[in-house]
């Protein structure tokens, strides 16, 4: 349990899927292996990020939050939302100005510095966001900035359509 918790978190988050509350525990060792600590405010907002079914912005986290924490305000969420970038924990999608679980936030690579290559699958009818790692993609795009005379130090490819089940739908 993350410090300054309380039982009214460790009730809230028993209520969590498995995969949340395990990715939490990863999150939380990972956090600790760098010096840095998940307090409980992160921990909830992180978890609240995870169990989302699309992306959320910080004014929509904050509502959520507020279920748990009356007093929370957006510093509160902001501050959160930049410590869990900072880990590799989430990703922000750009162009929809929200937030998502990183796909290898739930695995416990000593490796993962957050540089793995990823982008993003947005269905511009649903909002189904997916994160995909393909490295294909983060290397045609690295060759394509290093023709221009560009070094690329960090991509994020955001790809807009529709995903499968909209495009079923005609």
């Amino acid at each position: 349990m993350a410090a300054g918790q309380g039982s009214t978190g460790e009730a809230a988050e028993a209520m969590l899927p498995a995969s949340v509350r395990h990715a939490l525990e990863v999150a939380d060792a990972r956090c600790a292996r760098a010096g840095a600590q998940l307090t409980a405010l992160r921990r909830q907002v992180l978890a609240l990020v995870l169990e989302a079914e699309q992306p959320l912005g910080a004014y929509a986290l904050l509502d959520k939050l507020k279920a748990q924490r009356p007093g929370a305000a957006p510093p509160t969420v902001y501050r959160a939302l930049d410590f869990l970038l900072e880990q590799g924990l989430i990703h922000k999608v750009e162009r929809l100005n929200a937030f998502v679980g990183c796909v290898e936030a739930g695995h416990d690579h000593d490796h993962h510095g957050h540089a793995h290559p990823h982008q993003f699958l947005i269905c511009r009818d649903c909002g189904l966001t997916l994160e995909v790692s393909d490295h294909g993609v983060a290397h045609a795009v690295a060759e394509a900035a290093a023709k221009a005379g560009f070094t690329a130090a960090h991509a994020t490819v955001e790809i807009e359509g529709r995903c499968a089940a909209c495009a079923a739908k005609g």
